[in-house]
């Protein structure tokens, strides 16, 4: 196998820098909006969003995240880093296998083109590639742990859509 050039390698880790700067900032607003650092959740949060939160200030202190000065807060950064990888990772797996016709649609169990995807989610009114990553999810459960508080965080549309993007140019 050979190796990429020099100037692919730099290519390829600033790309990966940017990607961890969009992750890592989409993972942050997401968890800020959840109330994860906080030490009450916010008003009008569903009963879901309140029991991801905890969970979420659970798995963030078996990170190391640290209880903050103010009674009941928390840090999130390592939670941040973590939500942000576990995303990414899903989804640039997502494209790898779908790029390599490996993607495979639970339902009819046969082969999904990220086109087919892209269709798919337009029908069914979600984002396609967080569709694409829920397959890969669905093929992979020792890698992508079922019942991951980080998976389950909801990342902005367009957060997801500068990743993707990302992920596209290093799966390219």
């Amino acid at each position: 196998m050979a190796s990429l050039t020099r100037d692919l390698r730099r290519e390829l880790e600033r790309t990966v820098i940017k990607a961890r700067r969009v992750g890592e900032g989409g993972a942050r607003k997401a968890l800020e909006s959840l109330a994860v650092r906080n030490d009450k959740p916010w008003a009008g949060m569903t009963d879901a969003q309140k029991n991801l939160r905890v969970h979420l200030r659970a798995h963030g202190r078996q990170l190391g995240d640290r209880e903050g000065t103010k009674r009941d807060t928390q840090t999130i950064e390592h939670l941040v880093q973590e939500c942000a990888y576990e995303h990414w990772h899903r989804m640039l797996f997502a494209r790898f296998l779908a790029e390599n016709n490996l993607l495979i649609e639970p339902e009819s169990r046969v082969p999904i083109s990220l086109e087919e995807c892209r269709e798919l989610a337009m029908e069914r009114g979600t984002d396609w590639l967080a569709l694409a990553s829920n397959f890969a999810i669905r093929m992979l459960p020792e890698i992508f742990r079922k019942g991951d508080p980080v998976l389950e965080v909801p990342l902005q549309p367009e957060t997801r859509h500068r990743t993707g993007r990302v992920a596209k140019v290093v799966a390219d």
